[in-house]
């Protein structure tokens, strides 16, 4: 089964002060630590979306770079840029700035996915986060999808392939908003 991920990193980081992606973590930046985590989880393809403006974030040979040419539109608009050219049998999407999901439940995910398939999402204390496995089915239905659309609205359009996978790590919902969300990394 062949995996790619999805990673929206086109945003701003107004809230952050700038430069979120690039925010060390024990060494490591951020954007570093949620490419590393898919990648030690066996991820086949991953792709990173950024902004016009955002420079050289990674180089890496299995890191693929996509411009999201207009990220005013949301994060939606970038999973669209970065869905464009993907194959694969399993799409998993974890936002740029969530550096501290667990290798370990992103196999899990995946391991769901292949016994049951649909769409997987992590849920941790009773709360979904990501990253989120899509079958590829989804991948035309979010590129069709408008501009003013979301996720969530393609997701909530196909209640019946939803499975819920609870896990122990509370890295899916743990996202970088501002500086104090580092204050425990």
């Amino acid at each position: 089964m062949r995996t790619a991920a999805i990673v929206p990193a086109a945003g701003s980081g107004e809230r952050f002060g700038g430069a979120k992606l690039r925010a060390d973590i024990g060494g490591k930046m951020l954007i570093e630590r949620t490419v590393a985590s898919l990648r030690d989880a066996g991820v086949d393809d991953i792709v990173l979306v950024v902004a016009p403006d955002t420079g050289t974030l990674i180089e890496s040979r299995d890191v693929t770079v996509v411009v999201n040419r207009d990220p005013s539109r949301g994060m939606f608009s970038s999973l669209q840029a970065g869905l464009e050219d993907v194959i694969a049998d399993a799409i998993l999407v974890l936002p740029g700035d969530m550096p501290f999901v667990l290798p370990s439940t992103i196999r899990s995910l995946v391991q769901v996915y292949e016994a049951r398939g649909g769409i997987v999402s992590p849920r941790f204390s009773g709360k979904r986060g990501h990253p989120i496995v899509l079958p590829p089915i989804l991948q035309l239905a979010v590129l069709a999808a408008d501009a003013s659309s979301t996720l969530h609205h393609v997701l909530k359009a196909h209640p019946d392939l939803r499975v819920d996978l609870d896990v122990e790590d509370r890295g899916v919902l743990r996202d970088v908003d501002t500086q104090e969300d580092l204050v425990h990394a």
